[in-house]
């Protein structure tokens, strides 16, 4: 059976798509970061407009879109790159965004990996190597690893900061 593409993630979703992110660092090789870390002004709208459009288009049709991001504070380099983009990308494109510290997820079953869940069923679990670099994705509709991934998520949405209120040089 083919793996469907985000974008068909996207497009077949009908109420909810969450995500949720737990490193500090991704893909420190992304041209993006580079420029940033250089200077460079970014319209994030423009940079990453597939994924702009995806997003808006499934929020026009009245799909919740939720992310929480697990950070450590003071944020990481990369970080505060995803910081400074979220509101011309994430919040542009009407997803929701939430930061949760470290320091205060202690006590949170959380599962191993960064993962989007589609409609409270499917689950598009991202693998990572050590450094941040995308591996590969899997996809999974086991309802145990839903289960988990939602109580997950719903547990560090609950407890994680508003994007607009989240100061990420705090220190807790």
């Amino acid at each position: 059976m083919r793996t469907p593409t985000f974008e068909e993630l996207f497009r077949d979703c009908q109420r909810t798509a969450v995500h949720l992110e737990m490193r500090d660092a991704y893909m420190k090789s992304d041209p993006a970061f580079i420029d940033w870390k250089a200077g460079t002004t970014l319209d994030p709208a423009q940079r990453w407009g597939d994924w702009h459009s995806i997003v808006t288009e499934a929020t026009s049709r009245g799909v919740e879109v939720r992310r929480a991001r697990v950070v450590s504070t003071p944020v990481s380099e990369y970080i505060r790159f995803e910081y400074d983009v979220t509101d011309g990308l994430n919040i542009a494109a009407g997803e929701d965004v939430r930061w949760l510290s470290r320091r205060n997820a202690t006590d949170l079953a959380l599962p191993g990996n960064d993962f989007w869940l589609f409609d409270s069923s499917l689950v598009l679990i991202n693998h990572f190597d050590g450094d941040g670099e995308n591996m590969e994705t899997e996809l999974t509709e086991d309802p145990e690893v839903a289960k988990l991934c939602e109580s997950a998520f719903e547990a560090a949405w609950g407890r994680a900061t508003p994007h607009a209120e989240f100061q990420p040089a705090q220190s807790a």
